[in-house]
């Protein structure tokens, strides 16, 4: 049997992340864990490229661009829906990862999904450094697992 290893080699690799500015303080803390994470696996701070949007929802229309102009390997949307009140937080954590799902089916360009969604901010705190971690991973292990594809 024929296994492809998983390759967490991220030289030469062109990422773009997108951010929600909402919750803007576990954001920064996605951010922050994802870079780090990035850089440990190869990827230069020049071939890492920031966007920042409104809230979760918009994510998926500026990943769709950016995934289009060719420019990136692999994207990561980053953010966070924490339940409120209302409704409002189901449709926003469900529409933002079915939008980036379709994006990513449509353009053939990996994308991570690190927006997390949480009952309260003490979950996002907590899961904010892992998770970020985990989308650097997650975006090169798949793009070079594509690379077998092409």
């Amino acid at each position: 049997m024929k296994e492809i290893e998983q390759n967490l080699a991220g030289n030469g690799l062109s990422i773009g992340l997108v951010l929600s500015r909402f919750n803007s303080d576990i954001g920064d803390g996605l951010l922050g864990a994802c870079v780090v994470e990035l850089h440990r696996l190869g990827v230069q701070d020049d071939a890492i490229t920031l966007v920042t949007v409104p809230g979760a929802l918009e994510s998926p229309l500026v990943l769709r661009a950016m995934a289009r102009s060719g420019k990136f390997d692999a994207l990561i949307a980053l953010g966070a829906v924490v339940r409120g009140d209302t409704y409002h937080f189901e449709i926003v954590a469900n529409e933002s990862a079915r939008g980036i799902l379709e994006v990513q089916l449509q353009t053939g360009v990996p994308i991570a999904n690190a927006i997390l969604t949480t009952d309260n901010d003490d979950q996002a705190l907590a899961r904010m450094l892992v998770k970020g971690m985990e989308a650097a991973g997650v975006a090169i292990e798949m793009v070079n697992l594509l690379k077998h594809y092409d």
